[in-house]
């Protein structure tokens, strides 16, 4: 079973850019998309049903244009929620619950944190509640893969300007520690596990400066599976030769 899963930065504008062509020109059989930027009736047909695949939606319920995942599949999931079911976290659309035979997948864009102590303040609150729930999933005897847009690069080697990022959100102390924890927890970051030593290598850079030309990133997109299912693993890849978007695609390969 193939999965991708890319932080779009829009949707229609995805489509528009020929990138939405790209991930079904690859035929995976699950694809998640991070920060739709749209409501599923605003978007074009092609985009809302692409021909062979369900197609799920969450939008935020606070502002227009802003945050928004999705999940397309082959298989139609037993079930999907829509959020925690905590009215607090789950005004902005940040998160679809798939519930397969073989695992439950969770397609997530985390907040930023930037924009002051308030919204770093909800940033780890959406990071304590997303937490819980995936450990509730697997005390209930459920294996757990997510995937998305977590907002933060865990280590040094995961952003090309560690020292001068330390106290910028995304890399800030308390925000790492929480990606400590999910890995203390027995979820692994896929990617990682794969390539233990490889630098140089992000999803992300900053469109402004023109950063993505000299490679000045950050592995802030993520594969993460609880241990039981890391040996079901077979391929994980960052398409970062990809673009259409300041992300690149992610994919990940399991037996299934």
């Amino acid at each position: 079973m193939k999965i991708i899963s890319w932080n779009v930065n829009g949707a229609r504008a995805s489509f528009k850019k020929g990138a939405f062509q790209w991930l079904v020109d690859q035929k995976p059989d699950i694809f998640c998309l991070q920060e739709t930027k749209s409501e599923s009736h605003q978007l074009p047909d092609e985009v809302r049903s692409p021909l062979g695949y369900h197609s799920y939606f969450n939008s935020s319920k606070t502002r227009k244009g802003y945050s928004g995942v999705a999940i397309y599949s082959k298989i139609e999931p037993n079930k999907v929620e829509y959020g925690f079911g905590v009215e607090e976290m789950d005004q902005e659309g940040r998160l679809i619950v798939a519930y397969f035979d073989e695992f439950v997948l969770l397609n997530c864009y985390f907040p930023n944190g930037g924009g002051g102590p308030e919204r770093l303040a909800y940033k780890l609150k959406f990071y304590d509640h997303f937490l819980d729930f995936i450990l509730k999933l697997r005390k209930k005897g459920m294996h757990v893969l997510f995937c998305g847009d977590v907002n933060t690069a865990h280590t040094a080697i995961d952003l090309a300007r560690p020292k001068e990022n330390e106290k910028n959100t995304g890399f800030l102390p308390e925000e790492r520690a929480w990606i400590d924890k999910v890995v203390e927890a027995d979820f692994l970051d896929v990617w990682r596990e794969k390539n233990p030593d490889v630098k140089d290598v992000y999803t992300y850079w900053d469109m402004k400066t023109f950063a993505r030309s000299r490679n000045v990133g950050w592995r802030i997109d993520y594969f993460f599976v609880d241990k039981e299912l890391m040996p079901e693993i077979t391929k994980v890849k960052i398409h970062s030769e990809i673009l259409g978007s300041d992300h690149c695609p992610l994919e990940l390969n399991i037996k299934a």
